[in-house]
């Protein structure tokens, strides 16, 4: 069994909560994430409330589990790899596979605080 079978049947219950993982690899993989921007929102795929799961196994092994805000999302297939492309260089890290979920739906009540005063969502 592989760590992707475990992850595959852990169900995504909304945004990532940080601090939840236990691992030191954590606070590096979210502030990679953070790097990563929606090209039509200016405001990072974390602080939006697209990252649902972070799995971090003892061989330095990756799952990120994130939704996109709309399913018909001109850069679905992108953004994927901009998550990937982002937390490949964090040290310690060996692997990463990203996979989008659509369960629970997206909605703006996801994004953080932070997200919503710069959208003016207040």
């Amino acid at each position: 069994m592989t760590m992707l079978d475990n992850i595959q049947r852990t169900r995504a219950t909304g945004p990532f909560l940080e601090g939840t993982t236990g691992s030191p690899l954590e606070a590096p993989i979210v502030a990679a994430i953070r790097d990563v921007f929606d090209p039509e929102i200016p405001v990072n795929i974390f602080d939006l409330g697209l990252i649902y799961v972070i799995d971090i196994d003892d061989d330095g092994n990756i799952f990120v589990g994130m939704t996109l805000t709309a399913p018909g999302c001109p850069v679905a297939g992108e953004i994927p790899i901009w998550v990937r492309d982002a937390v490949m260089p964090v040290e310690g890290v060996k692997h990463v596979d990203v996979e989008i979920l659509w369960d629970p739906p997206w909605t703006p009540d996801n994004m953080s605080e932070a997200a919503k005063l710069d959208l003016g969502m207040f």
